[in-house]
């Protein structure tokens, strides 16, 4: 893991304080686009981990709790172009590791914060999780039925897409800033923040009364029948997205809906609409529909299981997914011309490159912080 790397952030080197979620996501975007990123364990048993996300880079084992584990990693600072952490706020100030102790040892270096309700506020000291953050956000109350409660999402707008790909641009962004005016910032990203941010278009059109404050009644929540998801003959589903009328014109020639386009336009024609569209789905199997649509402008797709999905031929003709360490998750993105992304590596144990991390970093008498348990080589 230590050969030469690849990628456009190849030469840029991450300290990333280890956590869960949202900054690991983002410690594995920045290594598969070769970032050399040095994870920060504890020692001890592992809290909760999701090893899949931290793949592409070494990992050290330091206690924090101690001064010298303190030192060693504003050693590792003095080398670095960026840190990442996902402490909530006065954590990593109480450790002695925050912003202007780190500053102290380089001016330059790009502090990027995860947090979920953000560094201040009434609720920055709160526990959180994703679903509480996009629910105070409006975004949660946007997802789902008509009638129905509110849907999760699993844990995508929230953490990974609020969260770590914010924290991401932000962290490039101060990253280009700092390479002009040689001084590093604090990149603030809350995944409060984010959630907000990814419902722009949604509260644009709120504001512009093209948007109803409720669930199920508007063109992308599944008000439309035109743009929603249809139960097939064998308990499949297939994916309507035939949102402009031409493609909307194809959908009901291929499925022989005669005289439909006229309620297309008409929300009070929409339930009786639906019906009709469902009735010619349910006749047909999910594969015999989506053979019937291949190659089609109809925008209809078919609803794949996670098994299922990397066979797709045209998300297995992208190599979209790749095998890692045994599993078969997804590869990187996005994608450059010149300087591809990789993946870096396998995901690895806690400590098991500490001696040789830290040796690499110039970290100074590095048997010594082993000897004397400070630092853990597994």
């Amino acid at each position: 893991m230590r050969a030469e790397r690849e990628g456009p952030l190849a030469g840029v080197r991450v300290v990333e304080l280890g956590g869960i979620g949202p900054g690991p996501f983002a410690g594995m975007l920045l290594s598969d686009m070769g970032a050399e990123v040095l994870r920060i364990d504890r020692p001890g048993p592992a809290a909760l981990r999701l090893a899949a996300l931290e793949r592409g880079r070494r990992s050290v084992v330091l206690d924090l709790r101690r001064p010298e584990g303190i030192e060693t990693v504003l050693r590792l600072v003095e080398r670095a172009d960026v840190l990442i952490e996902g402490f909530r706020p006065g954590v990593t100030e109480r450790l002695g590791v925050g912003p202007d102790a780190c500053w102290e040892r380089n001016p330059t270096l790009v502090y990027g914060r995860m947090t979920g309700w953000g560094q201040d506020g009434p609720w920055a000291l709160t526990a959180g999780h994703d679903i509480g953050y996009i629910a105070v956000t409006g975004v949660l109350h946007a997802m789902g039925r008509a009638g129905g409660p509110p849907q999760v999402p699993l844990n995508l707008v929230g953490d990974f897409g609020g969260g770590a790909l914010y924290l991401v641009v932000g962290l490039l962004a101060a990253l280009h800033e700092a390479s002009r005016s040689g001084r590093g910032q604090v990149v603030d990203a809350a995944i409060v923040d984010g959630a907000a941010s990814l419902m722009a278009g949604a509260y644009g059109m709120l504001g512009m009364g093209a948007w109803g404050d409720e669930r199920g009644v508007n063109l992308l929540d599944t008000g439309a029948p035109f743009y929603d998801v249809y139960e097939t003959s064998d308990g499949g589903h297939l994916a309507v997205g035939a949102l402009e009328p031409k493609f909307y014109a194809e959908l009901v020639a291929v499925l022989g809906l005669e005289g439909a386009d006229a309620d297309r336009d008409d929300p009070a024609g929409w339930p009786a609409l639906r019906e009709r569209i469902a009735a010619v789905f349910a006749t047909r199997s999910r594969d015999d529909w989506a053979a019937v649509f291949d190659g089609s402008d109809a925008c209809v797709a078919p609803v794949l299981g996670m098994a299922e999905a990397p066979e797709h031929p045209q998300v297995a003709a992208r190599g979209t997914f790749v095998e890692v360490d045994g599993a078969r998750v997804p590869g990187p993105a996005p994608r450059f011309s010149r300087t591809p992304s990789a993946v870096q590596g396998p995901p690895v144990e806690p400590g098991a490159h500490t001696r040789a991390a830290l040796t690499d970093w110039g970290v100074p008498d590095v048997d010594g912080l082993l000897d004397a348990g400070v630092a853990v080589q597994t």
